[in-house]
């Protein structure tokens, strides 16, 4: 009998999906397996669909379990199941990929035999991949920090959002971290959605200074929670609700309230009792689809930040190409009047 066991067939919706070397394990300080992560998705598999369905999404993969090495998918594999279906994306380089593009519940199920643990799904769906319609703020604390104070970020991101007429919805990241997100309507582009993003965190910022940042490059945070604006660029995503975390733990990003967010220890969702909980809840991210926002105010913030205060585009990731208006891709400490 091989090490790892015979392949299976585990039925998801009408289709029936083959899971190779199903007691692999996966996270060894906990003894789960390929088979039990197949089975977190089979179980999430439909509030799942309707947070990422039709979305273009990067898998990451993790073949060799959470102690292996990892990488990110940002094309279909090879030898998928003609029903995998996919959309065409156009990164930052204007090279273009077909990656997978969730349309049922089965594709969740096939990836996780392929090691998948996160779902990095677009802001965008199949019809227009250049117009975000969903704004995500990514509440990242330090080292030195933890969840609750990603909370105290969130809430305050709460109240600036309810300022700007949105209303966001909260989940765990996975980690200490905290993700909001908002649906917007598609009707501007990325570059427009993450000058919305930077003016939501420059106000947060202001409101509370000691605790929150934006401020792009580490030496100049001092210990406080990163607001990272820069998960709204073009192709900068974050872990989709629902997804597996690489985490000992198996953690799971999962879908709160605001009043639950206060209450909950990111360690209590994981592969092994996030099915149940949605089972318990439901989909606590349902009601995000009742209404799409649009972000002129702060749009509007943006346009008055730069006029009044000086304070205009910021440094985008390394990897990107130089972006009109940026301003010098290098840290303080070691800028230079001639470093471009």
């Amino acid at each position: 009998m091989p090490k790892n066991g015979e392949p299976i067939l585990i039925p998801v919706g009408e289709r029936e999906v083959r899971v190779s070397s199903p007691d692999k394990v996966y996270f060894p300080a906990r003894g789960i397996t390929k088979r039990q992560v197949v089975e977190h998705y089979v179980a999430v598999g439909e509030p799942l669909l309707r947070a990422i369905g039709e979305r273009p999404t990067t898998l990451k993969r993790y073949v060799d379990g959470v102690e292996g090495e990892w990488f990110y998918a940002k094309r279909v594999p090879k030898g998928a199941p003609e029903w995998v279906e996919t959309a065409k994306i156009t990164f930052p380089s204007r090279r273009t990929a077909e990656e997978v593009c969730p349309t049922e519940p089965a594709v969740f199920a096939w990836a996780a035999n392929l090691g998948t643990f996160d779902f990095h799904p677009w802001p965008v769906r199949r019809p227009d991949v250049d117009h975000p319609d969903e704004l995500r703020i990514d509440v990242d604390p330090p080292d030195e920090a933890g969840f609750s104070d990603a909370v105290e970020v969130a809430g305050v991101v709460r109240e600036v959002l309810d300022s700007a007429g949105l209303v966001g919805y909260p989940k765990t990241s996975g980690g200490r971290g905290v993700h909001v997100l908002v649906r917007i309507r598609p009707e501007w582009d990325f570059i427009d959605v993450r000058h919305a993003v930077i003016a939501l965190g420059r106000e947060v910022e202001r409101r509370i200074p000691d605790k929150a940042t934006i401020a792009w490059w580490k030496e100049e945070r001092g210990g406080r929670v990163f607001i990272d604006y820069n998960q709204a660029a073009r192709d900068r995503t974050v872990a989709s609700a629902w997804s597996v975390r690489g985490t000992p733990r198996a953690t799971v990003s999962t879908p709160l309230t605001w009043d639950l967010l206060t209450e909950v220890d990111p360690d209590d969702f994981d592969v092994l009792t996030a099915g149940a909980f949605y089972a318990e809840r439901g989909d606590l991210h349902a009601p995000m689809d009742d209404q799409a926002f649009g972000i002129e105010s702060l749009l509007e913030w943006y346009a008055r930040d730069e006029r009044d205060h000086g304070l205009g585009e910021m440094p985008y990731p390394p990897d990107y190409p130089k972006m009109p208006g940026e301003p010098k891709r290098v840290q303080p400490s070691k800028a230079r009047d001639d470093t471009p």
